[in-house]
């Protein structure tokens, strides 16, 4: 009987370095979202047209997809640590540009700045967290952690928000990234390990253009399509982005050192997890936005209001993503824990098409919690089998994708499942007689548009108009949380045939696979570990 060694138990300093990398995760996903709050004061007081607002708000995410894939490579080649801590010192910078903007133009490059910053954090921390936890168990408990970190600072985007523009103005916005970054640039080098792949080849300058080319008009006609609908520019850059997209996948396959190792997909887990990593983005964005739109437009709070309501359901999403999902997980296998989670998210959404436009509050907050609680092993659970499966030497490319991945799932899901709640919209709403055209045209667009126009109108043409389009919303609401909940089943059927073979996170630790197991698995080079004592 061969005897396999156990891998070893990280220690207080993996948990502290664990805790240093949650920061500046929480604050990327933090900085996506509190610039919506800050957008009118910062545009009054620096004179931002409409055109500039637009770029002021979209170009960091654009840079920070766009540079996902080059870090995470650029990470195995050159030291994942390095490039971490890089980027942090940078990240300074640039919010120390932005928040001392004196023209629209100027905010508009730090902006740009802090996306191909910030693009260093995801796939750095990703393969990071791998090196540093090697028992299945603690590897899963670490992911679970990580991943609650990146749902409190979507949802405490606004509230944090809130707080600091009462308080200090919009330059506080941008000020509140320095002492994060500061505190990994002080902690990074004692707590961190660094890590480069072994034989690493040079970066291929031709790919990184190449995977910009492709990744960024996607991302741009995704945000044009949810904005504007299917207009002929959306369609040229989806377009344009798909075809640079072959042409990057042509070049991969003939470089002896590629960006991106397609081989990386024949692998199934590796697979199977990039698409539910993608597609849990689609439901995150499109659910949550409608959610929160709902929140303003039907039951008249503020955007710091629904931000607050919003910390139940992502509280009980971390708790158990960090706890108890990884809890189970050691005792039965990570995809059967995904496969329950994912059918009581699809319940959640049923509940969540039981939501009226009177009084509907309590069964929206009643269909989030259980589609959060069911959602909630997700995130960690599936990027400790995506990581798990994938060579450790090709950890920065696997945490790219799935990071890029989940950047186009949650533009994607705003795009597309927002058209979807949009035709509703506009197929429900009834314009009372009396409204001029101009103005019935603006209510026809979007609810925001069709409230701002109620407003505005005598009487009882603008309760009924306001009454409308709270009902036409809803309706799209129910459409919305219907093709999740759809897509939810989906994802339980294709987590079953793709990850059921994996084994629990504890079990056996380093005990050999079994043949099905052994045959999902592509052999890997060894590791070279730099760790700083």
């Amino acid at each position: 009987m061969t005897t396999v060694d156990a891998p070893p138990k990280a220690g207080r300093r993996e948990w502290i370095g664990l805790v240093v990398l949650a920061l500046p995760t929480m604050l990327t996903t933090v900085d996506i979202s509190v610039l919506f709050l800050a957008l009118p004061q910062l545009a009054t007081e620096l004179g931002a047209t409409g055109t500039e607002q637009l770029w002021i708000t979209d170009i960091y995410a654009f840079l920070i997809a766009g540079s996902l894939i080059t870090m995470g490579t650029l990470g195995d080649r050159i030291g994942r640590r390095k490039v971490l801590l890089s980027g942090a010192a940078v990240f300074i910078v640039a919010s120390l540009l932005a928040a001392y903007s004196t023209s629209p133009e100027m905010l508009i490059f730090s902006r740009g700045l802090l996306g191909i910053a910030g693009a260093t954090v995801m796939p750095s921390v990703m393969a990071l967290i791998s090196n540093m936890f090697k028992d299945p168990a603690q590897l899963g408990a670490a992911y679970g952690i990580w991943g609650g970190s990146i749902m409190i600072g979507v949802v405490l985007g606004p509230v944090v928000g809130g707080i600091l523009l009462g308080a200090f103005g919009w330059q506080s916005v941008f000020i509140m990234g320095v002492p994060i970054m500061a505190l990994l640039l002080l902690l990074g080098p004692f707590f961190l390990p660094e890590f480069r792949a072994p034989e690493a080849g040079r970066l291929d300058l031709f790919s990184v253009i190449l995977s910009f080319a492709s990744i960024l008009p996607i991302v741009y006609g995704l945000k044009e399509v949810a904005r504007n609908g299917w207009q002929p520019a959306a369609i040229a850059a989806l377009v344009a982005g798909v075809l640079f997209t072959l042409i990057f996948i042509v070049r991969q396959r003939r470089l002896t050192s590629p960006l991106l190792d397609l081989s990386l997909f024949s692998i199934k887990a590796v697979r199977t997890g990039l698409i539910v990593a993608t597609a849990i983005g689609v439901i995150m964005g499109g659910v949550g936005l409608t959610a929160v739109l709902y929140m303003q437009m039907v039951e008249g709070l503020s955007p710091l209001q629904a931000g607050a309501w919003m910390l139940a359901p992502t509280i009980l999403m971390t708790v158990g993503g960090m706890g108890i999902a990884p809890q189970i997980a050691r005792k039965v296998r990570p995809a059967f824990v995904l496969v329950v989670g994912m059918v009581i998210a699809a319940i959640g959404m049923l509940v969540l098409t039981q939501v009226s436009s009177v009084g509907g509050f309590t069964t929206l907050m009643i269909g989030l919690i259980i589609a959060y609680i069911g959602g909630s092993p997700v995130g960690g659970l599936t990027q400790y089998m995506l990581m798990s499966s994938a060579p450790p030497e090709k950890a920065g490319s696997v945490s790219s994708v799935s990071s890029t991945g989940g950047e186009l799932g949650v533009a994607l899901g705003i795009a597309v499942l927002g058209s979807v709640g949009t035709i509703v919209f506009r197929n429900e709403v009834v314009i009372p007689a009396g409204v001029s055209a101009g103005a019935a045209q603006t209510a026809k667009e979007s609810v925001a548009g069709a409230v701002a126009t109620a407003q505005q109108l005598p009487g009882t043409v603008g309760a009924d108009l306001l009454e409308s389009a709270r009902e036409a919303f809803t309706s799209g609401l129910h459409a919305v949380t219907t093709v999740t909940g759809v897509l939810y089943i989906g994802l339980a059927i294709l987590t079953f045939v793709g990850l059921r073979h994996l084994p629990p996170m504890s079990g056996a630790p380093g005990a050999p696979p079994t043949p099905g197991e052994a045959a999902q698995t592509e052999p890997s080079k060894d590791d070279t570990v730099q760790t700083v004592s």
